[in-house]
């Protein structure tokens, strides 16, 4: 029966994927979780009149989730609801001030207190939907998120506090109910002809399907940890020291059709992280392009790791890694078409919490990561299309990701052996009198190419598995 069904949606998805953007939001693009509008009014001439001229915006969100696994192992399934607003200011003296809030409610789900029998494993996927931390609340899931004053310059800001953010490294991942919030001070500097700067330092993380915000060192580990290179449990969790991070990224588009991007991302005492991507698009003729890719990532760790102990670092000492990607691809006004490459090198493990972010890879897919892994070759294609009107959106991507062996653990830090994965995913923006919705459906079904040792714990939320998600988004905005 699971199989018959497996079929009927992939089959389904397929077909309406070929005339069908990601779950995800580029992280190249700023956060709009919000789709509040800019209030472009001059400044007023009081705190009360910053108030009264204000911009007022609502999401609500239902989000269903199942997860098919490989006979003789647990499925599950959730359903939540949820809810938000979020208030910002007018301008008072170029100053603004925001603030928001999300309630999540379980209007019917699994119980994810009960673990598979066969592997002892827990739920993976739809507890992430709610509180990952405990995963039997249901009552309080109730989350503070922005809480910031901005300063506007000219085309600039400089926001403390709370806030949603979009960097390579730390970024929305917004394939549950609620992103990634970060605290602290960034600066968006945009007063350079065709070149962005940000800079920021970072002190608190609110990671998805949690309920508060985290120090630096703490917000590392909530996620599962895996394994250390030796192979005993990592244990790092509420163990690693840091002042926070620092953070320093410059876009530039000075050549005409060339987007270069530089990050160094400084997490104090832990890990340092350094991206360079050059995306490049060649015109063909008026209506098609060209694309080109190459980026490439380097890493090493600060001091101890985190922690002296070697069995509680989160980075071991003197370690490094590298990873490097190319993109080659083809696109005109409705149609992208990529073939994209990612390499993690054998020098040592690419490290990133997943609690900060998801992969900034050419070949990420949602639903799966190649964080925590070394020795990593990785291919996928993807075909994009959006309709004139950019009201329909859809994709259908295929990667194949060779691993290391489950039980090398020196490389493979989760145990998941090497897969094929497909997505397809069709997103719908309703127009007229149900202007203010948009849906999604995604489907992923990953297949299993690795050895696994006749150990389900090695397939179970792995591979030979498939996810269904249906999400359908209502935002609003007013200015007062």
């Amino acid at each position: 029966m699971k199989s018959f069904f497996s079929i009927i949606i992939s089959t389904f998805l397929l077909f309406i994927s070929i005339h069908a953007s990601a779950q995800h939001q580029e992280i190249s693009d700023k956060p709009t979780v919000w789709k509040e509008k800019s209030n472009e009014k001059i400044d007023s001439t009081s705190i009360l009149n910053a108030f009264k001229n204000g911009n007022f915006s609502g999401h609500f969100r239902y989000f269903f989730m199942g997860t098919n696994n490989e006979s003789g192992l647990s499925d599950y399934y959730a359903n939540a609801l949820g809810g938000g607003v979020k208030f910002e200011t007018a301008k008072f003296h170029n100053f603004q001030f925001g603030v928001s809030g999300y309630y999540i409610f379980n209007i019917g789900s699994s119980d994810f207190t009960q673990k598979d029998p066969v592997t002892n494993a827990s739920n993976r996927y739809e507890v992430a939907l709610f509180d990952i931390q405990n995963p039997s609340n249901n009552d309080n899931l109730s989350r503070l998120e922005e809480l910031h004053l901005k300063y506007n310059y000219k085309n600039s800001t400089i926001t403390l506090g709370k806030q949603l953010l979009n960097t390579p490294f730390i970024n929305l991942q917004d394939g549950r109910m609620r992103p990634t919030e970060v605290d602290g001070i960034w600066i968006d500097f945009n007063e350079l002809k065709k070149t962005k700067i940000n800079v920021g330092y970072l002190y608190g993380i609110s990671p998805r399907s949690t309920m508060k915000y985290f120090r630096v060192g703490e917000s590392i580990g909530i996620y599962p940890t895996g394994v250390n290179p030796d192979g005993t449990k990592s244990d790092y969790a509420g163990n690693l020291d840091s002042d926070g991070i620092y953070i320093v990224g410059v876009q530039n588009e000075s050549i005409k059709n060339l987007k270069t991007l530089l990050w160094n991302q400084y997490a104090e005492n832990i890990f340092n992280s350094a991206l360079f991507q050059m995306d490049y698009k060649y015109d063909l003729n008026p209506n098609s392009k060209l694309l080109f890719g190459f980026q490439t990532i380097y890493q090493n760790a600060l001091n101890f790791g985190g922690n002296e102990d070697p069995s509680k670092n989160y980075f071991e000492k003197n370690g490094n890694s590298q990873t490097f990607g190319g993109r080659l691809g083809w696109q005109n006004k409705k149609i992208e078409i990529t073939l994209n490459y990612n390499r993690i090198t054998a020098k040592g493990r690419y490290l990133m919490p997943r609690e900060w972010g998801r992969d900034p890879f050419y070949t990420f897919m949602a639903r799966e990561r190649n964080e925590g892994f070394g020795d990593v070759h990785s291919v996928m294609t993807k075909i994009q299309y959006t309709n004139p009107k950019k009201t329909f959106k859809s994709h259908l991507a295929i990667g194949y990701f060779d691993l290391p062996d489950v039980k090398n653990a020196a490389m493979n830090k989760y145990g998941l052996p090497s897969y094929i994965q497909t997505n397809a995913d069709v997103r719908y923006q309703f127009q007229g009198m149900l202007k203010g919705f948009d849906a999604q459906l995604l489907y992923v079904r990953k297949f299993n190419v690795g050895e696994t040792y006749a150990n389900k714990n090695y397939i179970f939320n792995k591979t030979n598995m498939s996810n269904i998600n249906f999400i359908l988004n209502f935002n609003f905005n007013r200015v007062i």
